[in-house]
């Protein structure tokens, strides 16, 4: 089976987490907003699921999944599913909640993230709100990043296996995803995170050992690895990095 994933073709946004586990499973999958519109791909593709007006469950945004019949929404839901189907979870019910339950925890940081550059609404322009978003980065960097990364730096620490995975003695989708959050705070945030580093030695090697997998190495060095840029989740702003 191919999947097909749906998801804005020209930011990363919570679609990236789902492109990389399907990239370090090895699994075929079509990014159809990605594609062509004269191939029945493109954005109106997505659009078209989601106006749908004989669906009898629409998803609200993107990214979905469809596999087969199934469409599946929302990031975490994604990869509950993507974790049993491709191997990317534990195999006890107590781990499969565990990993969706770091997983929430992520995508609690990347609203915080995303209120950086737009703390007082997303239909403002970031030019809009810099005062706001000055203050709302200064405490998201002193108070909000050690926070989040020195959870999951105890939960490294914690895990008995001591092979550097969050759950467990191999890599689950958490890690992946624990992996493209560095990776977007290095982008948005790279003075802040040489600081926040230091703090967190287990977050960072997870992070080089994700990179290093055969499977994901090539996929951020092709070119269906979209750039970050400033129109994502992880924004570069200079005079937020403080």
């Amino acid at each position: 089976m191919t999947y097909e994933l749906y998801y804005w073709p020209y930011i990363q946004g919570r679609g990236e987490f789902i492109r990389l586990a399907l990239e370090d499973a090895g699994a075929a999958y079509n990014d159809v907003a990605r594609g062509k519109e004269e191939d029945g791909e493109g954005i109106p593709a997505l659009l078209a699921i989601m106006n749908s007006k004989d669906a009898e469950r629409p998803p609200f945004a993107p990214p979905f999944l469809k596999a087969g019949k199934l469409v599946i929404a929302q990031t975490a839901n994604i990869l509950l599913y993507l974790g049993e189907t491709e191997g990317l979870a534990p195999a006890s019910v107590a781990g499969r909640h565990w990993a969706n339950e770091i997983q929430l925890n992520l995508a609690d940081f990347l609203v915080e993230v995303h209120d950086t550059h737009h703390p007082i609404a997303k239909s403002l322009y970031y030019e809009d709100q810099k005062p706001e978003s000055k203050k709302r980065s200064e405490l998201f960097i002193k108070e909000r990043i050690p926070k989040f990364l020195g959870w999951y730096e105890k939960l490294l620490a914690r895990n008995t296996s001591k092979k550097g995975w969050l759950i467990g003695a191999k890599l689950s989708y958490p890690d992946l995803s624990l992996f493209q959050v560095v990776e977007g705070l290095r982008y948005a945030l790279p003075n802040a995170m040489k600081k926040a580093e230091k703090d967190v030695p287990r977050v960072i090697e997870l992070r080089d050992k994700v990179a290093a997998r055969p499977n994901i190495k090539a996929y951020l060095a092709s070119t269906r690895r979209i750039p970050f840029n400033e129109k994502g989740i992880f924004r570069r702003y200079p005079e937020l990095d403080s």
